[in-house]
C-alpha cells in the first residue's frame, strides 16, 4: 500500500498526474475538471488508478478531500 502527497490544480487543459521533482516534495495532479461536486476528486482517483495500473477501487483519498493538498492512498496486489 501506498500513500501519496498530492498537490491538485483543478481547471487545467488536460489531465495530468507528474512525480515529484525532489525528495519530499508532493506530487502534481492538473485536473482538467472543476472542483464542483468531487468531480476534480473523481478525476484524480482515475488519473492515479490508471497511473499506477489498478482499479479504481484501490484508490482512496484519505484526507483534504476538500483542500488542493491530498492524501491518497493506493493499494496494490
Amino acid at each position: 500500500m501506498k500513500v501519496l502527497q498530492v498537490r491538485v490544480k483543478p481547471n487545467a487543459r488536460a489531465s495530468v498526474l507528474l512525480p515529484p521533482a525532489a525528495e519530499g516534495e508532493p506530487w502534481q495532479a492538473q485536473l482538467a475538471a472543476p472542483p464542483v461536486d468531487g468531480r476534480a476528486n473523481d478525476e484524480l482517483v482515475r488519473l492515479v488508478a490508471r497511473h499506477f495500473g489498478c482499479s479504481r477501487s484501490a484508490v482512496r483519498i484519505k484526507s483534504g478531500a476538500g483542500a488542493r493538498l491530498k492524501l491518497v492512498q493506493v493499494a496494490q496486489d
